[in-house]
């Protein structure tokens, strides 16, 4: 049966994408959040987005903004993304006429000095554009990702990503950590999102409340003592987007994986609260 829904799911979007490279990448991009508006509620549940927010606001002691605006927000933003991947070659090519960098000194360093580091951030606004910039910038880089459920999709993503996005592509999973081990001892730099659930991660404090969080950035530091690079990417005028790379931190390696884990989920809050309808308010982060 799942397979059906995933083929009929394969069916819809390739012909949306069709859509999108034919009307252009700001067309694309308007008639992709008005689909996520419209349908979102029926692919990604609204509840969890508004248990979400509560747990922000909960924690914050005071309100955010309407959540029927944010919910709005969150869908339109997935319905832009999924227009973009029609324009990832496209941003990549003439990435500074859509792409406003925060920090490039911090990643001109890193390439200079042949530095291998963690870029760590969530699933803010287009997130694939953040790997996709380093990449593009010189950086050696291997990048983490989940494939998706659905195998028919997962296929295209797959071909995107290493094609225009970052060619090194770690799949989450046992085989996956043995070839993140390999890139790291060649001297490459890591990209992951540190956001999302993860059934093989710690309880950790966020937003105060504990989930399940990777502790992929802390086993590094302690292994290998590479510094770790928060960024940050968010979207302005539709269709450009600041994107933001922090100050690399060294951490003590003396800390344990608890608390260099904590650090970053700390790190992410503040990330998350620049704007939280930028932010894909969709994960079960607590579940």
């Amino acid at each position: 049966m799942k397979i059906i829904k995933y083929f009929f799911q394969f069916i819809i979007i390739i012909t949306l994408f069709i859509i999108f490279k034919i009307i252009g990448y700001k067309n694309a991009s308007l008639f992709g959040s008005k689909i996520g508006k419209k349908f979102g509620k029926l692919i990604r549940s609204d509840k969890i987005i508004l248990k979400n927010i509560s747990i922000i606001e909960e924690y914050l002691g005071t309100k955010l903004n309407k959540s029927d605006q944010i919910v709005t927000e969150v869908f339109s933003n997935y319905g832009r993304i999924l227009s973009e991947y029609m324009y990832i070659k496209k941003i990549r090519a003439s990435f500074k006429k859509y792409i406003v960098v925060n920090g490039e000194n911090y990643l001109n360093d890193i390439k200079l000095n042949n530095k291998k580091v963690v870029f760590v951030s969530g699933h803010f606004n287009n997130f694939e554009l953040m790997a996709m910039y380093i990449d593009a910038s010189g950086v050696n880089l291997s990048a983490i990702y989940r494939p998706l459920n659905n195998i028919f999709l997962n296929k295209i993503m797959e071909n995107i990503r290493i094609k225009h996005i970052c060619k090194n592509q770690i799949k989450k999973g046992k085989g996956g950590s043995r070839e993140l081990i390999n890139y790291l001892r060649k001297n490459y730099s890591i990209a992951l999102m540190i956001d999302q659930r993860v059934s093989e991660g710690i309880s950790s404090d966020f937003f105060g409340k504990s989930a399940y969080t990777t502790t992929i950035p802390a086993q590094i530091v302690k292994k290998f003592e590479c510094e770790i690079v928060p960024v940050h990417i968010e979207r302005f005028n539709d269709v450009k987007f600041n994107l933001t790379f922090e100050k690399p931190i060294k951490f003590d390696k003396n800390l344990s994986t608890e608390q260099i884990t904590l650090k970053l989920n700390k790190i992410l809050e503040k990330m998350i609260l620049k704007n939280p309808a930028q932010w894909i308010l969709t994960h079960n982060r607590w579940k």
